[in-house]
């Protein structure tokens, strides 16, 4: 069906340049008028759209869907006009005017879609567009960038036109502080990275003042390399820890066994029947390593335990897991490297190393352990989100990318993304030649020498794209024995990497990269003049120097690049397909740029990881009946699909993977922005007082549920176990009041001892002073929520270790995990309750310590003084690092979401639970 409609009515993207091809007219036309203004008239004008814009949305509905609706609305009558004028801008700041296809991508973004643009189609100069016109709603615009290098270059580099018509430009660098943070953030547009952007949002709601909160909204971002953002570092959640109580020595003594298990395989016999041998077996394509029984008996008797499966050896059972994984899953100078005594991670697709970045749950301890260097004590998570729940808070979300298309589904499906696809300014004239497939890995790298050395001799560039760092180096090793000079890219950082790239065109340039390394950056036929005349002289310090420099490059360049283009452009070499296609087409698509000629090539063998473990047998097997004979390849467009066919499956396999975190992700993201709101309130004083008194009034519900039961009469309550509540938890003492046991009721009681706490709550606030007990309720209510909160994250990280393990019981491992984790923040929101209103009541006021500058907080006990004494929640020790009190009941407490005992027909919390606080609400 589909194919009928697009040979009748045109491809989907088709459809979308015609529907705005009137657009660019009117933009087009309105060039002319432009042009004649004089630059003061175009940064009033723009003055004068950003007054209209601003007073035509205010005021902004409650609703994001509707504020985002109306907005857009505004924005759209301005399009035509704030498009003109920012290529005018651009064209008279750094003399690039936008084409048609830059502002069918320009107004893509603005819609809120994925364009997808070529390489060197102009994408950083096209986000300039949308950029200006929603940035004039003076609400703020965030672009993101994949690394600190391209945030800070594009915000310099696109700054020159944002400057000109009067907008301010922020950029968020990795070294920052608050202050300078928030000065970025104020600004109307914002650069940084995606990784900035999240930890930012989550260090904001670890603040303890409002004035601290760096960010002011998720409004517009648009995401460059939106295909690596969103998707392939979406695997990877980010996470702020602190550090935990447990002991490393364990990974250490763990270690030492794991070199003495033997690896087995999985064997069938005849009926189909599985079994195993060896001491554990690995399974590649699902990336795990599991013991077998064998393996369990020779740990235990290696390690001293009678039985590693009992609950109190779960630690050591996890150190083995872990160990065997690092062991058998991550290698060297692939995974990570080892430099300067640390092990730091390699990004397995940019082949970037990533300091600072750790595996969670035991993982980098492992390796550290495999690999003799000191192990970092094993850190506990203190906030935590997913990049994709992260980019789901902005009211509209854009990105910009070379590759997009394969990937249609993911962003339509998780960020409600639709991909449109822009032709190409000029026509793409590259030739992709046919997969070239070997038997063996060795004769594949002869083959891939002997083209470098061909391709060098006829003086055109290479570019050879690797998949890690272990094999740039081995290639590198060939090409030096055979005499050819060659740049080597792998892991080595942003500013270092885009020079080396820029220049990948040169004549006879011979250029090693990992498959995405360099993104971002145009290489240019015949070499980049700026970037060689700044190597020779800085134009800040020797201007004149530099001016020599370029005039002497720009030549040199410009012949070379008559070379380059007659020997056949920019080559491509890729030395083995990665699991994505979309990764591929990326490395294929740095040579074509702006109509250039190029070619492109992939030489593979039936060794590679992809041929290995995800290609199909029967491709295989029809390759060895053709006879494959040694350095003889086998050169087919039938098995250049076949290959395809496999990535897509594994694309899928990817896809369902992400799609089941995130399912798992959702829960844990609506409990988060629950956690996150209240906090809010609580710092904009929204909450405190009243939130307490609430607190104080369901504890004392259930204190009398539990020791006063309807059930029982007068006689027969537990008047010694309320009274111990009432003064462990309100320091409250019932004989103190003028309550008569004989005669009173359970409704009497509750009603008197309520009247109780909240005259003792008065009492407090009067000897405190009402100023300084509201900035101590707010300091405690925010210890408290975020100690709690720590704590059932971790929680939650156990639940979902096991969960899976539900599905052999024929439940859904999914719904169990919603009811079991619902359940948790209800106990946890309880917990912050009983624990809030504790410290409140119990509190003694102390001495004012001369040497500090601030008065020490009220305190009762010591372990409620190490709670109150810290400034940052992530640098102190935890207010409830002790086991949290719980009210002790003798009949079953009434939930939150249980009928109302009254007999009404209501949720209990819609009734006579409706002072019940936050868990309720």
């Amino acid at each position: 069906m589909d194919k009928v409609i697009e040979l009748f009515l045109g491809s989907k993207h088709e459809r979308e340049m015609k529907r705005l091809a009137p657009l660019v007219a009117a933009i087009n036309a309105r060039e002319p008028e432009v042009q004649k203004q004089s630059d003061e008239q175009l940064k009033a004008r723009i003055a004068a759209i950003r007054q209209e814009i601003q007073n035509a949305i205010h005021p902004l509905p409650e609703n994001a869907i509707e504020r985002r609706k109306h907005v857009q609305a505004v924005l759209d009558q301005y399009l035509v006009e704030v498009f003109a004028i920012v290529r005018e801008a651009a064209r008279r700041t750094l003399n690039m005017r936008h084409f048609d296809v830059q502002l069918i991508g320009g107004i893509v973004l603005h819609e809120g879609k994925i364009a997808e643009m070529k390489t060197g189609e102009g994408k950083t100069l096209v986000a300039t567009l949308p950029v200006v016109l929603n940035a004039l709603s003076g609400r703020g615009v965030h672009v993101v960038t994949v690394n600190d290098y391209l945030a800070r270059r594009d915000a310099e580099w696109m700054g020159t036109i944002y400057k000109f018509l009067g907008l301010t430009v922020g950029c968020i660098q990795n070294q920052m502080g608050d202050a300078e943070r928030q000065e970025a953030y104020r600004a109307d547009i914002t650069y940084g990275t995606n990784n900035e952007f999240g930890f930012d949002y989550l260090r904001d709601n670890m603040k303890f003042e409002l004035e601290a909160m760096v960010q002011r909204g998720h409004v517009y971002a648009i995401v460059d390399e939106v295909d690596s953002i969103l998707i392939d570092e979406a695997r990877t959640p980010l996470i702020i820890s602190g550090p935990s109580e447990l002991s490393v020595d364990l990974y250490y003594q763990v270690d030492r066994i794991i070199p003495k298990l033997v690896r087995g395989e999985e064997i069938r016999d005849k009926y189909g029947n599985k079994s195993t041998t060896g001491d554990y077996v690995v399974d590649e394509k699902a990336h795990t390593a599991t013991l077998t029984e064998e393996g369990v008996a020779k740990c235990e008797k290696l390690l001293g335990v009678s039985n590693l499966y009992d609950p109190n050896n779960i630690d050591i059972l996890h150190a083995v897991q872990q160990a065997l994984r690092a062991h058998t899953l991550y290698q060297r100078d692939r995974d990570y490297i080892v430099k300067d005594g640390q092990v730091i991670i390699v990004d397995e697709f940019t082949g970037r190393l990533m300091p600072g970045r750790r595996w969670s749950d035991g993982l980098h301890q492992a390796v550290e352990a495999k690999e003799g260097v000191k192990i970092e004590a094993e850190n506990q998570t203190l906030a935590t989100i997913t990049l994709q729940n992260y980019f789901r808070m902005y009211e509209k979300l854009a990105g910009m990318t070379g590759t997009a298309e394969t990937e249609a589904e993911e962003f339509a499906h998780i960020y409600g993304l639709d991909v449109v696809v822009i032709p190409t300014n000029k026509p793409m004239i590259r030739k992709d030649h046919p997969d070239v497939i070997y038997r063996t890995e060795k004769e594949k790298w002869k083959a891939v020498v002997n083209q470098i050395v061909e391709l060098h001799q006829k003086g055109q560039p290479v570019l050879v794209g690797t998949v890690s760092i272990e094999k740039s180096e081995k290639l590198s090793e060939m090409l030096k024995r055979r005499g050819i000079p060659h740049v080597v890219l792998n892991a080595k950082y942003h500013e270092r990497e885009a020079q080396i790239v820029a220049q990948a065109g040169r004549y006879k340039a011979v250029t090693i990269a990992t498959n995405m390394a360099g993104r971002g950056t145009d290489i240019i036929l015949g070499g980049n003049p700026e970037g060689l005349a700044k190597a020779e002289a800085d134009p800040q310090k020797d201007p004149e120097g530099y001016a020599k420099a370029l005039e002497k490059y720009r030549k040199l360049c410009a012949e070379e690049r008559e070379k380059v283009l007659a020997a056949g452009g920019l080559f491509i070499l890729g030395t083995e397909r990665h699991e994505a296609r979309r990764i591929d087409n990326q490395l294929r698509g740095r040579s074509g740029r702006q109509g250039d000629p190029g070619e492109s090539r992939f030489i593979l063998s039936l060794e590679d990881d992809l041929m290995r473990i995800f290609a199909s047998d029967s491709l295989r097997e029809w390759m060895r009946r053709l006879g494959m004979e040694e350095d003889v390849p086998i050169e087919s467009r039938m098995v250049t699909r076949s290959i395809e066919r496999a990535q897509k499956q594994v694309e899928g396999r990817n896809f369902e993977i992400r799609k089941h975190l995130l399912q798992y992700d959702d829960v844990m993201n609506r409990q988060r922005e629950a956690v996150y709101s209240l906090r809010r309130r609580i710092l904009e004083g929204k909450e405190g007082r009243d939130w307490v008194l609430r607190a104080a009034h369901d504890i004392v519900g259930s204190l009398v549920d539990t020791y006063c039961p309807e059930d029982k009469e007068p006689e027969e309550w537990d008047r010694a176990g309320l009274e111990h509540e009432l003064e462990n938890f309100f320091g409250l003492n019932l004989a103190a009041t003028d309550i008569s046991w004989e005669t009173v009721t359970r409704a009497q009681l509750e009603e008197a001892i309520n009247a109780a706490v909240e005259a003792r709550f008065e009492q407090r606030e009067k000897t405190i002073g009402a100023e300084a007990f509201a900035q101590l309720t707010r300091y405690i209510m925010l210890s408290v929520l975020d100690s709690q909160w720590k704590d059932h994250l971790l929680a939650l990280d156990h639940l979902k270790e096991g969960i899976g393990m539900r599905a052999y019981g024929q439940r859904d491992p999914l719904v169990e995990y919603k009811r079991e984790s619902f359940e948790l923040f209800q106990d946890m929101m309880e917990r912050v309750e009983d624990q809030v209103v504790q410290y409140l009541f119990r509190v003694e006021l102390v001495e004012r310590v001369p040497e500090r500058r601030r008065v020490t907080p009220i305190r009762a006990t010591k372990e409620e003084a190490s709670a109150l004494a810290g400034e940052r929640p992530e640098a102190q020790h935890s207010p409830t690092s002790g086991p949290p009190t719980t009210v002790r009941r003798t009949v079953p407490k009434v939930g939150r979401n249980d009928p109302c005992p009254c007999g009404s027909g209501k949720k209990y919390k819609k009734c006579h639970g409706a002072t019940t606080g936050v868990a309720g609400s």
